[in-house]
């Protein structure tokens, strides 16, 4: 490969530039026009690998980027290039992606900015800030009402479905003929369903799942396409309502991260790309650093709403979602999170007709632990761990079930229309297993006492309900509540066990379809039924102690299956302590997560697959099936043999100090310059001077056209270069890594002794290694 700088212009006087621009525009919306590549990698040429050539078949392309369209839309920032739909390859885990770009988290110290800074002076810098809390209050405001308006129509139409279905049972039990109920279920689940997964696959794809991988990888870095429009978030909240309406094992706690994060995102930029409407407001935080706090404090705002729990919002940021973190950030996202639990708090107050009652402070709220059975002792701690073994390993058996199933839907199940299909039958399938329960069960209570919604007597005496149909016969919200809160004897041992065992696999079947849903209340509900089935068993062996209350077990076990699967501590024991609103359970929550933490690394590492996912949650997992480039904290531990030498891409396209228009168009039009960026070097003749004073990133080159008509044909000097602190080539891989990943970079210049440029470090090369069981491992790069 030849250094494309040195190549010849196609047009290096410049006489006709400006006319063959305006044609080649006018050519490519003809269809006709060259194309120049984007590469995925966030910068630098494609470095030729040794690793790489074994790759290279009919299936994929390595190295080998998507053509965009050298059009009017390459001036918006806002704007995604479009990618053509790539050539489906049988997806392997040792791959990773070149389609996602990276964020420029790093403020490009140009010239121009530097003046416009300048300009601030001290009394705009406070308006600056006090438009920061502005923005943070507007998002938790806005945050609390999309949850008020989930809930309410969820609440309803749920209801509507639940009263037409039980109606319908009641009239077929008597006259014979429930086949026809049963058809009704599964017809009116399919259809809600149908709807929601539809409008997923068909219009915004980015809007499936909880939406919290596609954040972790935003506030990481990485430019996740649409991943936070305004279109995502209606497609977000309209899907997850008809996915809960539909019956699927899911809920919708997680999605409002996703779409806590939409809004801020929306708010702090004052302009909409889904409406092509800019409200020019906000316009100084229109920079990707502004944007990435903005949106972590969305993100803590929406598990503030989702659990009423402000703190443990915080936290989830802080732990779970962010990467990048700072002391004035804390505690304006406490502010958006404590004004999201509020507005969602007074809504909903007024909504039930009470408007001084401030007791729903979150989409779900657990109840009080603060009776004297709900009080543990200290000798049930060992119990507690026990538990959290018992979650430890469900949660790994989850993850490995959800791994298998995502790697077929992802070789089989990638059309759209099949990825709706099979969301029609998850649905109906799922309705199917409840009636088949429901039917077979003959766990009858007595319906005095009872706080069952929709309480279905089917074939129990006058006076008594089904309880199967009392878990499968609600929200899944309000059977986590039940199966904490209803007293001792509600529930049959043998009803609890089966009720546990389908829904286990149930929930790992439903994540991961194309449908807006979170694993979030799943997971509680799983662990809440085999934990209260844990506190029966206990107070059979005890002889019914006051201690053993079947519903403190329940709690527990819903802390240990969900710790277990998402694999998170902090967060997610501030947010259970905050959801029961008793401090004392801070403890043994604790205790069951870093348990269920434990064991499930473990578990899932040494006696499953034996994967080098072991060690992640269900989130970190789908990222890593995705080929997503995602960098952790620090580097892996046994990386300190690699130098900057072996990880860095090159050769390096360079430009001049001064350059030409025209050769500028010839390097950004030419099919073998793989860049997002240039390191701008200054010549002595062909010779480099020790000496890189900067760099520059492809947008800055399209930005700087309009005025980059000089009398003699070179782009001006005040071109956005940054100063760069350029590693020597012999820095090892950790260095570089913490250099890279602590200033937020997009690309790092690479220089040797001489201070000269060899090599350029994007995320993609740091994130290809990898420690795993073999020792450190190296990713293939693939356009997939």
């Amino acid at each position: 490969e030849t250094d494309t700088a040195s190549s010849k212009s196609l047009n290096s006087e410049g006489c006709f530039l400006e006319d063959a621009l305006k044609a080649q525009k006018r050519e490519a919306r003809e269809g006709r026009g060259r194309h120049f590549p984007v590469q995925a990698c966030s910068l630098g040429v494609q470095a030729a690998l040794p690793s790489w050539r074994p790759l290279v078949g009919p299936f994929f392309r390595i190295g080998q980027m998507s053509n965009v369209e050298l059009d009017d839309e390459l001036l918006d920032p806002e704007m995604d290039p479009p990618h053509p739909f790539p050539k489906e390859i049988p997806h392997n885990e040792k791959l990773l992606s070149l389609k996602y770009e990276s964020l420029d988290y790093d403020n490009s110290e140009n010239q121009l900015f530097l003046e416009e800074e300048r300009r601030i002076n001290h009394t705009a810098f406070r308006t600056v800030e006090m438009k920061r809390w502005v923005i943070c209050a507007m998002i938790g405001i806005l945050t609390g009402l999309v949850a008020c308006f989930i809930d309410i129509v969820v609440e309803n139409v749920a209801g509507l479905k639940y009263k037409v279905v039980k109606d319908n049972i009641d009239k077929f039990t008597e006259r014979g003929g429930l086949s026809f109920s049963l058809l009704l279920w599964a017809t009116l689940n399919s259809a809600f369903v149908l709807v929601g997964s539809a409008i997923v696959a068909f219009v915004e794809p980015v809007a499936a799942g909880s939406g919290i991988p596609q954040i972790k990888c935003f506030l990481n870095g990485v430019k996740i396409p649409h991943v936070v429009r305004l279109k995502t978030l209606v497609i977000k909240v309209s899907g997850v309502i008809l996915s809960v309406v539909g019956g699927l094992a899911v809920g919708k706690e997680g999605p409002m991260i996703h779409s806590g994060s939409v809004i801020a995102a929306g708010i702090s930029q004052g302009r909409s790309t889904s409406l092509k409407r800019d409200f020019k407001i906000f316009e100084y935080f229109r920079r990707d650093t502004e944007k990435r706090d903005f949106v972590s404090a969305g993100a803590a705002a929406g598990v503030s709403a989702a659990f009423g729990a402000p703190v443990g919002g915080v936290l989830f940021s802080l732990e779970e979602g962010a990467s990048f973190w700072n002391q004035f950030l804390t505690w304006r996202i406490f502010f958006a999170s404590m004004i999201s639990t509020f507005t969602l708090n007074f809504v909903l107050s007024i909504y039930h007709g009470n408007i001084w009652d401030l007791s729903s402070p979150g989409l779900i709220n657990f109840g009080r632990f603060d009776t004297e059975t709900m009080v543990y002792t200290i000798h049930e701690i060992p119990i507690f761990i026990a538990m959290g073994v018992v979650g430890g390993i469900l949660g790994a058996v989850f993850n490995a079930l959800n791994y298998w199933l995502t790697m077929f839907r992802i070789r089989y199940i990638h059309r759209p229309c099949l990825q709706v299909i099979e969301a029609m039958l998850v649905a109906a399938v799922t309705a199917t297993v409840a009636f088949v329960l429901i039917y077979s069960s003959r766990d009858c209570q007595p319906l005095q006492g009872s706080s069952v919604s929709y309480p279905l007597q089917l074939f129990c005496a006058d006076g008594e309900y089904n309880s199967m149909a009392a878990a499968f016969f609600n929200t899944p919200e309000k059977s986590v509540v039940s199966l904490f809160h209803d007293p001792p004897g509600s529930y049959n041992p043998m009803t609890l066990g089966l009720f546990t065992l389908v829904y286990f696999f149930l929930a790992c079947w439903t994540y991961g379809l194309t449908v807006s849903a979170g694993v979030f209340i799943p997971s509680l509900l799983i662990g809440a039924a085999w934990g209260r089935l844990f506190g029966i068993s206990l107070s059979y062996l005890t002889g019914a102690a006051i201690w053993a209350d079947p519903g403190k077990y329940a709690l527990m076990g819903a802390a240990a299956q969900l710790g277990g699967i998402v694999r998170m501590t902090l967060s997610l024991t501030v947010i259970m302590m905050e959801a029961t609103s008793n401090v004392t359970y801070g403890f043994p929550i604790m205790l069951v997560l870093m348990t269920a933490k434990i064991v499930g690394d473990i578990f899932i590492e040494v006696r499953l697959v034996g994967r080098d996912w072991g060690w992640e949650g269900l989130y970190d997992m789908h990222i890593q099936l995705q080929s997503v480039p995602f960098l952790h904290w620090e580097a892996p531990v046994t990386s300190h043999s690699l130098t900057a030498r072996e990880v860095m891409s090159t050769p390096v396209t360079c430009l001049r100090r001064r350059e030409k228009v025209g050769v500028i168009v010839d390097i950004l039009s030419n099919t073998a310059s793989n860049h997002n960026g240039f390191p701008v070097v200054e010549f002595a003749g062909d010779t480099q001077v020790p000496r890189a004073p900067g760099a520059v990133d492809r947008p800055s080159h399209t930005c700087a056209w309009p005025r980059a008509w000089c009398v003699d044909w070179k782009l001006c000097t005040h071109i956005d270069s940054e100063e760069a602190l350029p590693p020597l080539q012999d820095a090892s891989l950790p260095r570089v890594f913490k250099l890279f990943r602590a200033l937020g970079l997009r690309h790092l210049v690479v220089v040797d002794n001489c201070n000269q440029v060899v090599g350029l470090v994007t995320t993609k090369d740091l994130a290809r290694y990898r420690l795993g069981k073999g020792g450190l491992e190296e990713l293939f790069l693939a356009q997939t």
